[in-house]
């Protein structure tokens, strides 16, 4: 739709400055303590954004969970699209449903780490602080505008592809808040870097999100990993021609990672980033996958669509197929200070030096 609108993006101006000015005043009555925050009694590290979309929340999750696993820990989502309401702590009956596509994924990957969805932020991290009174760190999931909580880290994600520093707000751009707004960041990491960015090309990105951040905040540069290939079905090697489906903001960089693996994607089911998986989407291309003739050795996807595909209803539809799911990691390129030790300090400066 945005690129529809693009040619006539000055039209929109003032609707952009509308919305811009109501964001700007709701900062400041939080700023001004007119509206009220919530500050839990433990660290609560938020990782979000200033833009609607995917700028690789879900992975910088996932690595700060791996950073502090010697902490009881839990994580707390919106739950974005999932068929419940209110509070839902994910036990052995959860599915993505009832939780959401991430959160859902973060019960897989961390089974150490308690999960909870919320749309009241603060009212979630309080009944996390009653189910474990032991609890020691809280993970906040995309919540850089939900200001009625005060984390004592704010990490802000900004995509190499699409830095904040040259968008616009919506309806113009893609800006959920003016770029002021990264002042609230206590660091910065910019992430789905090309893994050899120069430290020239660093340098320079650096010192133009500098332009509006505090100047005591780091600045980091991440890349995408990809693992290999994890099977959920009926085969245990992924076959060089695939069936590829994906549900995300941007499946170019998976493609891309197939093919320099020396795969060939007969077909790409590409649907919208958070779309709902049904039975007939489901059919769909296991109806493609089973015809007669067709090449395709493999049904791959990412970990976001494979917990979807992991419903207990949609299992008897797919579980004899060769189905698979590419893992990602986050990694982050030298730089001094670097990630950790930064990010041990900032949550918790009485203890950086300690194991986790």
């Amino acid at each position: 739709m945005l690129s529809v609108l693009r040619p006539f993006r000055f039209l929109l101006l003032p609707f952009a400055w509308g919305y811009g000015g109501v964001v700007w005043l709701r900062n400041k009555l939080y700023d001004w303590q007119v509206y009220s925050t919530f500050a839990a009694p433990i660290p609560v590290v938020c990782v979000g954004n200033l833009t609607v979309g995917g700028t690789g929340k879900t992975p910088q999750v996932e690595y700060l969970a791996r950073l502090f696993k010697g902490k009881k820990m839990a994580i707390l989502s919106r739950g974005y699209k999932r068929k419940t309401k209110g509070f839902v702590l994910a036990d052995a009956s959860a599915t993505a449903a009832t939780l959401g596509d991430e959160p859902f994924q973060y019960v897989q990957s961390l089974p150490w780490a308690a999960v909870a969805v919320c749309e009241r932020r603060a009212a979630g991290i309080q009944q996390l602080l009653q189910l474990f009174p032991d609890l020691e760190l809280i993970l906040l999931d995309d919540a850089f505008q939900h200001r009625a909580v005060k984390a004592k880290v704010n990490l802000l994600l900004t995509d190499y592809g699409r830095l904040f520093t040259k968008d616009f707000l919506l309806p113009v751009g893609l800006l959920r808040e003016p770029k002021a707004g990264a002042g609230r960041a206590d660091a910065v990491v910019v992430t789905k870097c090309p893994a050899a960015l120069s430290n020239q090309q660093q340098q320079a990105i650096t010192a133009q999100i500098a332009r509006y951040t505090r100047s005591s905040t780091p600045i980091f540069f991440s890349y995408i990993q990809y693992a290999p290939a994890v099977p959920i079905g009926a085969a245990a090697t992924l076959g060089k021609k695939l069936v590829l489906v994906t549900g995300i903001a941007n499946a170019q960089p998976l493609l891309d990672y197939l093919k320099k693996q020396g795969h060939d994607v007969v077909h790409h089911f590409e649907w919208a980033d958070h779309s709902d998986l049904t039975h007939s989407k489901l059919e769909e291309v296991v109806s493609f996958f089973g015809k007669s003739g067709q090449p395709a050795e493999s049904i791959v996807m990412t970990q976001k669509d494979a917990v979807k595909w992991q419903t207990p209803a949609f299992l008897p539809v797919w579980q004899n197929l060769p189905v698979f799911y590419i893992p990602i990691e986050v990694a982050f390129t030298s730089r001094k200070p670097s990630f950790e030790p930064t990010m041990k300090q900032l949550v918790f400066p009485e203890g950086s030096d300690n194991n986790f």
